[in-house]
């Protein structure tokens, strides 16, 4: 099964002010971006289990024109709080870059 990281020539995550995390999912071409966006992989329920998000805090941007999609919602713990281990937000994508993206069709 293919990757997220084969289908996007940028997997990032960062903040957005010090309370919101976003992360942007750029994919390689049209056909790409139409796999990721018909598999339905980058959903509210996902960031939910992975971060312990709200699924309904959850906002999914899909920049056709861009073939990319953004995804953001409020930070579990708010930037430079003494339990934030991850300062800029730029660490938090790794856990996406092998997820698995179904192949149009299948």
């Amino acid at each position: 099964m293919t990757r997220l990281l084969d289908l996007c020539s940028l997997i990032r995550s960062k903040n957005a002010g010090p309370f919101t995390l976003t992360f942007d999912f750029m994919c390689h071409d049209r056909a790409a971006y139409e796999q990721v966006c018909a598999s339905g992989v980058l959903n509210p329920q996902l960031f939910a289990e992975l971060y312990g998000a709200e699924p309904e805090s959850v906002l999914i941007v899909h920049h056709d024109l861009a073939q990319a999609v953004k995804v953001s919602f409020p930070r579990p713990i708010r930037q430079g709080d003494v339990h934030d281990r991850d300062c800029y937000g730029g660490q938090q994508y790794a856990p996406l870059i092998d997820l698995p993206v179904q192949a149009i069709g299948d």
